[in-house]
């Protein structure tokens, strides 16, 4: 066989960068990259050998999810030694991927891949996300505060930072399952209006908000932002600005900005690419997500988020990277999921349970080493003054 014949050069080549890992074949054969691996990677067919010998994090992603090669050991050491793995096996032709402008986002096709990672079951995410179902970065205050602390602590950071004040009407644009508009009514005596694309977290919010009784200040819609009409004092969008597409970067902003009033503030909080080119995550792992995790995302540079948000007309007030909370925020994610895999597995299916394994681990090692970033990014609208106080001070008075 032209693949295995081809395993001994592969094996000798790399033991030289002792990775953590060991070559397990179907057939017994066994060969170590490094002088002590804590993962084997055992092969069980040719079609896992190819991706071996040709080791893009999407080529092993996708034969790790499709069952040609099973993992032994903590995933952890397996991202890291498949990242140098790739590091080392690739001929050198850039750091980023290729660089993505041409996904058409249609309603229907956003619709759609917000159904694809979202609809999943509501009970598949509760098993690994933290009592308020929230899905996005947490912000840790210390780096040993639990997740529960920790995304209390990003829905107060974000309400803080817009100075929402009782009686402002707040719009939550991928309200997820409802914790931040919830969070808005109850402690800061804010209306709240929250819209998502998911129908599961649509149903889950709206019966949330029933059970507090606050369906009088609070609401959820299952619609598209493009199709929202009034006006609102403050919005937020979490981490929704991910599907909006590099072209339509613009347009979505200066839907933001018809919504908003004059004298309003805007918070976008999203994860950004740290490609100054806006390419995809290094050495193959934007082409597993894109393909296995969300559809048609898209990661701007920051650059080009905030030149795109100015051009809608709102001006910048204050830009902060999150992105070593998200790490921490996905160490936990990963651990819980660990944890309860064998829920995860009769909710989900064996091949979702690997998909999700992977992005997890993946995404926490991709932040921890500055692959991706996430900003918020506070605006008001130009041509009118600004209410917010000339120092940062306030961002942390409480």
């Amino acid at each position: 066989m032209f693949w295995r014949n081809r395993l001994p050069d592969f094996v000798q080549r790399l033991t030289r960068y002792d990775l953590p890992l060991a070559i397990s074949l179907w057939d017994g054969t066994r060969f170590a990259l490094g002088h002590d691996p804590g993962v084997t990677l055992h092969i069980r067919d040719s079609i896992g050998l190819t991706r071996l010998l040709r080791p893009s994090l999407d080529r092993l992603g996708e034969a790790y999810v499709e069952g040609h090669i099973d993992v032994e050991g903590p995933l952890h050491t397996l991202i890291d030694g498949a990242t140098r793995l790739a590091s080392h096996a690739l001929a050198p032709t850039g750091r980023y991927g290729r660089i993505r402008h041409m996904v058409r986002h249609s309603r229907k096709v956003d619709a759609d891949a917000i159904a694809y990672h979202y609809d999943v079951a509501n009970d598949f995410y509760r098993l690994w996300l933290d009592q308020e179902m929230i899905y996005s970065c947490a912000y840790f205050n210390r780096p040993n505060d639990t997740l529960e602390a920790a995304q209390v602590a990003k829905l107060d950071h974000i309400l803080t930072k817009i100075r929402l004040r009782p009686g402002d009407r707040l719009l939550d644009i991928g309200c997820g399952w409802g914790a931040l508009i919830l969070r808005a009514v109850e402690k800061y005596g804010a209306t709240a209006v929250g819209i998502t694309l998911s129908q599961q977290q649509y149903e889950l919010a709206k019966e949330r908000i029933a059970r507090a009784g606050l369906a009088n200040r609070c609401e959820v819609h299952l619609t598209d932002y493009r199709d929202m009409t009034g006006k609102f004092d403050r919005i937020t969008s979490i981490g929704m600005f991910e599907h909006v597409g590099l072209k339509h970067l613009r347009g979505y902003f200066t839907t933001l900005r018809h919504l908003l009033k004059d004298d309003g503030i805007v918070l976008n909080h999203g994860i950004t690419s740290t490609d100054p080119e806006s390419g995809e995550t290094p050495w193959g792992g934007g082409r597993f997500i894109d393909r296995y995790v969300f559809p048609n995302g898209e990661l701007p540079h920051i650059s080009l988020a905030l030149r795109e948000l100015e051009a809608a007309g709102l001006e910048t007030a204050d830009v902060e990277n999150l992105r070593r909370h998200y790490a921490l925020t996905l160490d936990h994610w990963a651990q819980r999921f660990e944890a309860n895999a064998e829920a995860i597995r009769r909710i989900a299916g064996e091949k979702r349970y690997r998909i999700w394994r992977v992005y997890l681990a993946g995404c926490a090692h991709g932040f921890r080493h500055g692959w991706m970033a996430i900003h918020q990014i506070l605006a008001t609208p130009y041509g009118h003054a600004s209410s917010l106080p000339l120092t940062r001070n306030w961002m942390y008075a409480g």
